[in-house]
């Protein structure tokens, strides 16, 4: 894999990469040409996901991983969006220095916010529309959003702040979080990749410990607890600044592979006790008042190694070369992961529009769920190609592979 300071060996700023590169020798990425079409696959993949979870259960709901492990598609898309971010803003770093590049990165932060911010106007209204419409307040308890028509002054700020979330919308507010600590992280891992790492395990293993958490309006916590997931955003950095690299030899393993399916298959047995409580004799009690509650607000280490085996498994069957990667089965996945801050903000609203289509047209058989998740997924891979499309032609003559934003997880390497 070749280094940034080998790409740019032959540039007049040879000498201060070569600088860079003696400051931190475990920061290597990837040749600016080389696209890792794996990761949008995942991201659109996590999307899809995420959109059919958000639903009521249906057939495809049936067809999400976190009805078979520990683990569901936040993960995927935490780890990707923290990979992606340090490539793209890890190479801006490198190539133009930390205040540059954290420059940007506040921008990218600063787009996400507004469209967070604008996504919480749009899906308030959808709410409240259909409830006053149909006279059914139960919209309003049910989405979250019944402190707001109480005190929408109030509540208001606490939303500008992040401390007031409707449902479903908890995962842009960790997002921005995270990325606002990306230019620390990214110098921290100039310095030494693996300190920072440790540093982040650290912090995650305080944050249990002393039950750390930032409080949400008008009661609780953060559904997702920026202290504990950080952990995940920072090792989808590490392995991009080359810690994946320095991994495949373990990754390759025989005996990490047994490992890995011993895990996933110990976590589906587990997980089968959940749908059906008949299996439940067979769960020990000790292991039980050990493994139990398995928290996903502050990210369980039996979920992160759940993601781990995942993760590993599905490095080892898709190569990077791997042919349908560029099949047009795949493109709506991939282009999903390309466009994802717009294809997320569109699954959210897309949620709650199946949601009330459910409840209040076309009623609950399973059919009609199906139809439902099917034609969300149909909206959001067109949406995705609209944007792909309006993209090329507002930049034909932008060169290929050229980093841009981080969209939403990465965006366009």
């Amino acid at each position: 894999m070749t280094s940034i300071a080998d790409t740019l060996a032959a540039s007049p700023r040879a000498e201060s990469a070569a600088t860079l590169q003696a400051a931190a020798p475990a920061v290597a990425l990837p040749a600016v040409s080389e696209r890792e079409l794996r990761l949008d696959l995942f991201r659109g993949l996590a999307l899809w996901l995420i959109f059919v979870d958000h639903l009521p259960t249906n057939i495809l709901t049936w067809f999400t991983i976190r009805n078979y492990g520990f683990s569901d598609a936040t993960e995927i898309f935490i780890f990707i969006s923290g990979y992606t971010a340090a490539f793209v803003y890890g190479r801006a770093m490198l190539e133009s220095g930390f205040v540059v590049a954290s420059a940007r990165i506040l921008r990218r932060v600063w787009q996400i916010y507004v469209a967070h911010v604008f996504l919480f106007t749009i899906f308030l209204a959808e709410i409240s529309y259909v409830a006053t419409r149909f006279e059914n307040p139960l919209y309003s308890e049910e989405m979250g959003i019944m402190d707001f028509l109480k005190q929408p002054d109030v509540t208001i700020i606490q939303a500008l702040i992040l401390r007031f979330r409707p449902v479903n919308m908890d995962v842009l507010p960790l997002y921005i979080v995270l990325m606002l600590f990306l230019p620390l992280i990214l110098w921290l891992m100039r310095w030494r990749a693996d300190v920072t790492l440790a540093l982040s395990a650290l912090l995650y293993a305080v944050t249990w410990h002393f039950d750390l958490y930032l409080s949400a309006y008008p009661n609780g916590v953060w559904f997702f607890n920026p202290m504990s997931w950080q952990l995940l955003f920072v090792f989808g950095a590490w392995c991009a600044l080359g810690g994946a690299r320095r991994m495949a030899r373990v990754l390759s393993s025989r005996v990490t592979l047994w490992l890995c399916i011993a895990y996933l298959v110990f976590s589906f047995f587990v997980t089968m006790t959940w749908h059906f409580p008949q299996l439940g004799f067979l769960m020990p009690r000790w292991l039980e008042l050990w493994m139990y509650p398995i928290s996903k607000t502050d990210l369980d280490v039996l979920r992160f190694a759940h993601f781990l085996a995942l993760a590993a498994i599905a490095v080892r069957l898709l190569p990077k070369d791997w042919p349908p990667l560029k099949s047009v089965w795949l493109r709506p996945l991939i282009l999903c992961g390309q466009h994802s801050l717009e294809i997320f903000c569109l699954g959210v609203f897309l949620a709650f529009a199946g949601h009330f289509f459910l409840s209040e047209v076309a009623g609950n058989g399973p059919f009609t769920h199906f139809l439902v998740s099917v034609a969300g997924i149909l909206i959001m891979s067109g949406m995705a190609w609209v944007i792909s499309w309006y993209k090329r032609s507002a930049d034909k003559d932008a060169k290929k592979g050229t980093a841009g934003n981080a969209d939403m997880a990465g965006g366009s390497l």
